[in-house]
């Protein structure tokens, strides 16, 4: 087979909880957080180029939105690895056929970022390791070395302090309502909670857990409100990271897709199964 014919996969995640424990002194806030990959996501292929050209192809976009293709993270990455690396002939083409909904917490960006420095570091044979791509991630945004990691985790830090977690098999009903939500008009907004308490994965477990963006991002965004209040109906109705996007988990596909079929036409959803681990599932044929 042939090895660029290959097709990465970059998945969702969800926040299945996220607290804001304070602001450091750098302006970042400290946060707890449980993250949980999703079967869904983007796939990317990648062609190394002699040219030094980095090409990024959108073949499709299932969301119906408009990828911007100069500051994308994509090109980011690739621009980041390559300087690195210290080699500026370096080139690739890249083609995303992208599924994740911008602007909704799941993390399509950094998931896209992360798998970028993963198979350009192979593609090139830069052989560096782990820890070293997740520096390099860490400097495009809080949630790459998420999926660098590729592993479900507890995160603290701003995200990116990360303990690999196994969590319970569930189906995810995700809904992303008709707006993008700015993280940065979230995280800066005066009525933002940012003196949670700590908690340990127990207290998650017996229900002491919240996201303390959601008030916030249900003020600005009214449509997210509404999301929420439809899912509710199902069970416990959650925001992922500072939205749009909502979930709500189901023990059975079924179910889940049961409830997907009730979904208002103006909104998109999918159903998701959670991943414990991305492996051997990097490749999806």
């Amino acid at each position: 087979m042939n090895e660029f014919a290959l097709r990465w996969f970059a998945p969702a995640k969800l926040n299945l909880f996220l607290h804001v424990l304070g602001r450091r002194d750098d302006g970042y806030h400290q946060l707890q957080t449980l993250f949980q990959l999703l079967d869904e996501g983007d796939t990317l292929q990648f062609e190394p180029l002699s040219s030094g050209e980095l090409q990024l192809e959108v073949r499709s976009n299932t969301t119906g939105q408009r990828l911007p293709l100069e500051n994308n993270l994509i090109l980011q990455a690739a621009r980041l690895l390559r300087t690195h690396a210290g080699v500026p002939a370096l080139g690739a083409r890249i083609s995303v056929d992208k599924r994740i909904p911008m602007g909704g917490g799941l993390g399509g960006g950094s998931s896209d970022a992360a798998t970028t420095l993963i198979a350009l570091n192979r593609y090139w044979q830069l052989n560096l390791g782990q820890t070293d791509l997740k520096a390099l991630g860490l400097q495009l945004g809080a949630d790459v070395p998420l999926f660098i990691d590729g592993r479900s985790a507890w995160g603290e830090g701003v995200g990116e302090q990360l303990q690999a977690v196994t969590l319970p098999p569930r189906w995810y009903l995700v809904v992303t309502p008709d707006c993008a939500v700015s993280t940065a008009e979230i995280f800066s907004h005066e009525n933002l909670t940012r003196n949670s308490p700590a908690i340990k994965m127990a207290d998650f477990l017996a229900g002491g857990s919240r996201n303390d963006c959601e008030p916030v991002t249900c003020e600005l965004y009214p449509e997210v409100a509404r999301a929420l209040a439809w899912l509710t109906q199902f069970g416990l109705a959650r925001m992922t990271g500072t939205g749009a996007s909502v979930f709500a988990s189901f023990a059975a596909e079924n179910t889940a897709k049961a409830a997907l079929s009730q979904l208002p036409a103006r909104w998109q959803g999918f159903v998701a199964r959670g991943l414990n681990s991305l492996e051997p599932g990097r490749y999806p044929t």
